[in-house]
Order: structure tokens, then sequence, then C-alpha cells
């Protein structure tokens, strides 16, 4: 089996705050990113969520992981149907952008020539990662309003549409309507059509922004598992002054090693398998991971040291 097993992000600032993880002395960028990809062979770019990445980033990250290892990278907000400030955008095309009074934007805010060119310069950004064999998916996790219905479906297709040809796009829905049980079966034939990779979550049930643990393959090349905690209380926690905040779990061996079935069954399925471990409450995730790589045995694909 091919399964890498990492975390998202190696900069949460509840982790580098901890002292847990990194070693003493291990305090820059380059530091930091070197001693993960010594430990883990994959990690999750959160940062491309908040701002468009940056091609001069993805050259360093290329320059300083092992030549094996593997970078998932998360689309801009706007791409995902997300609310995105004007100061999110590049500097030099806020003056393009529509003047209508309103703080935030949306893609359907947003004109044609403007957004094709966030789309240009984000597939530029990280094309070193694709281009030295580093970049694993581009993972689109749409926002919560954006539904099953038609004009969701039309979005996530368009997306699809963008990105088809250039990289693999993994789909991660916050809306229970793509998973109940009149959509579940077209959902999954909508990515197996479109070559989308299902993402596979756990995370707390019973709330509109949820979805349940699907656990079906619908792009042969990938399967990807994303675990966010199960802690029901900060799930959809107000005043949250970072993401660390919601997402404080900490998963104990007996939670792992049942999971550990589904990945391994999962995989028999796919080329490649990616878990991440989303819990990112100062070093939750990164002892996770461990846990799980050694509960996966030889299943798991190493980190080069």
């Amino acid at each position: 089996m091919n399964i890498r097993v990492g975390t998202a992000s190696w900069t949460d600032p509840t982790l580098i705050k901890s002292k847990k993880f990194y070693p003493p002395g291990c305090n820059s960028a380059e530091a930091r990113l070197r001693f993960y990809a010594s430990q883990f062979p994959i990690v999750e770019v959160d940062s491309s969520y908040y701002a468009m990445p940056s091609g001069s980033n993805s050259v360093l990250w290329v320059e300083r992981t092992p030549p094996a290892f593997v970078f998932n990278i998360k689309a801009f907000r706007l791409f995902t149907g997300h609310q995105t400030q004007r100061d999110m955008f590049p500097k030099d095309m806020q003056p393009a952008l529509p003047q209508n009074g309103k703080k935030n934007l949306y893609y359907k805010d947003i004109p044609d020539d403007v957004r094709n060119e966030l789309w240009r310069r984000y597939f530029e950004a990280i094309a070193p990662l694709a281009d030295a064999g580093k970049l694993g998916a581009v993972h689109f996790q749409f926002a919560p309003w954006v539904t099953s219905a038609q004009d969701g479906r039309a979005h996530v297709q368009h997306c699809a549409e963008m990105v088809a040809g250039r990289h693999v796009m993994a789909v991660e829905f916050r809306n229970r309507s793509w998973f109940d049980e009149a959509h579940a079966a077209s959902t999954l034939a909508f990515e197996r059509e479109h070559q989308l990779v299902n993402v596979v979550v756990d995370e707390p049930q019973g709330t509109a922004n949820s979805i349940p643990s699907v656990w079906e393959v619908t792009n042969p090349g990938l399967a990807l598992v994303r675990l966010h905690g199960r802690n029901h209380e900060t799930w959809n926690i107000k005043g949250a002054t970072v993401a660390s905040d919601r997402f404080n779990y900490d998963y104990n061996d007996e939670e792992l090693s049942e999971l550990s079935k589904s990945i391994r069954e999962i995989a028999c399925q796919v080329a490649q398998t990616h878990v991440i471990f989303n819990n990112n409450y100062e070093d939750q995730g990164q002892r996770n991971a461990r846990t799980l790589v050694g509960i996966l045995g030889s299943d798991a694909v190493l980190a080069a040291q």
C-alpha cells in the first residue's frame, strides 16, 4: 500500500508556541519545513486558502524538502465560494475589483477577466511544485452555503473544468445536502464523471455544515482522508481567533486503530492514499499522525531521513 500520513500546516501558531514538536533552535521557516519533512512524507498547505499562493515560496518548498515529499495545496477561498476581503486579493488587482461598497466579495461578484487572471496566477504559483513532482492534490474545501442545488453543482463543475488537465482536484463539501439520502449517489457519480477525489472526512456530526464519512473512491489515482477531530463543542465555536480553537481534539489510540481499518480498505482501491490530520491545536496532529503511522506499519510511507 502507498499511504502517506501528515498534517495540515507545519506553521500553526499554537504548534510553534507549544515547543512540543520542533527541536530547540528550529526557529526559521526553512528549518521548520526541513525538520517537518524529516518526520512526515506529506503536508497540506493551508496558507493558499487565505491568500493567493506565491511562486517564490513554491520554489523554496521544493528546495527544502526531499525528492519524494508531497504537498497538497488548498484552493484560494474565492474559488471555493467563501467571502473574500479586498485585501486578500493581490494588491495590483485590487483596483480592478467591483466598487460596490461591499467589504467582502464572492466569486459571482468578480468580472470574468479578473477571475481568469486569478486562476492563471494561482496555477502559475503552484507550477514549481507540479514541475518537481511534489504536488499531490489541489484541495477545494467548498463553503457551507455551496449546496447540492443546481447553482452549487454548477460552481463545482466550473472549478473542475478550470483544473481539468492541469492537476488532481480533491473536493470537500461542508454542506450535508451533498451526502443526504436523496443526493449521495448523484454526488459520487458527479465526482467520478469529473475525476474528482472524494475527500473522506472524520468530523463532528449533526450540523448543517458537517457531512458523514463517505468511504468511497471516485478517482482511482488517489484517496484523501482528512481528520478534523470529533469535538462537537468547538466545531461551530463563536469568536475563535485561530482555526486551531475549532479543531482542538486529541484522537486516542483506539479511535486511530479503528480508523486505520477503513484507511487500509480504501487504500486497496487506489494508487495512493493521503491522510491529513487537521486537528491542529499545539502538536495534536503531529502526535496522532505518528501514532497512526505506527499502527499502519509497513503500509505507511515513511519520511526520508
